[in-house]
């Protein structure tokens, strides 16, 4: 298991636990297990689907953990498989078969991961022209998720309280709904300040899920 992944996961299912007042209880260990299995792709999904299943106070975590199990795959499980392997055709049936699963943080934490092997600090700017394109007539679909956080690019330079002010007033796509939030804090502050965390805890309408998600952007990135 990348082991940026594991304090990640770590780190955002405590700050979840936390905020949440939920037990932990033996979740973590079963989902670290999951991460560590030496099996394809898809069986690990139907394990990773299986420790939720059995864990329903988590639920809401579910798919940003997926988002997680991919960057997990992308970093450690891919180092085992031959070089081509992401341009077969098994690769290309698991990508059918999930289609459906995760969420567009995602495209946040391959962005992170690519910022560092090029020695650069993530920039909202950057991030959505240079890394989704969304200027680009052929990624039309990228700029209707992100048509509001390209619109309201300011909000990553006011406040923590601004950012949970204003997405009540945007009309913010589904896919970007949850994450609009987590989402601009980071690139408020990439660092992940506790008084940061403090704020998002204090500022917004969903306090565990966007503390939780925040603390696993900012600690792949550190």
């Amino acid at each position: 298991m990348d082991n940026r992944v594991k304090k990640a996961l770590i780190a955002s299912l405590n700050k979840y636990a936390e905020v949440s007042e939920t037990n932990v209880e033996g979740f973590e260990t079963e989902l670290l297990a999951v991460f560590e299995l030496d099996v394809n792709f898809l069986d690990k999904v139907t394990a990773f689907d299986v420790v939720f299943d059995s864990h329903p106070k988590f639920e809401e975590l579910r798919e940003v953990f997926f988002d997680l199990l991919m960057v997990n795959f992308f970093s450690s499980d891919v180092q085992k498989l031959e070089d081509d392997y992401l341009e077969s055709d098994e690769w290309a049936n698991i990508e059918e078969e999930t289609i459906d699963r995760g969420t567009e943080l995602l495209n946040l934490l391959l962005y992170i991961k690519e910022c560092k092997d090029e020695g650069i600090e993530p920039e909202l700017g950057d991030f959505l022209k240079e890394f989704l394109l969304v200027e680009d007539d052929e990624f039309q679909d990228e700029f209707e998720i992100y048509e509001e956080m390209i619109s309201n690019q300011q909000l990553a330079e006011s406040s923590v309280e601004e950012i949970c002010k204003a997405v009540t007033k945007l009309n913010v796509s589904t896919e970007m709904e949850e994450l609009f939030v987590p989402f601009m804090v980071f690139f408020l502050d990439v660092e992940g300040s506790a008084t940061t965390t403090k704020e998002i805890i204090q500022y917004s309408s969903n306090k565990a899920f966007d503390a939780a998600s925040y603390t696993l952007i900012t600690t792949i990135n550190n």
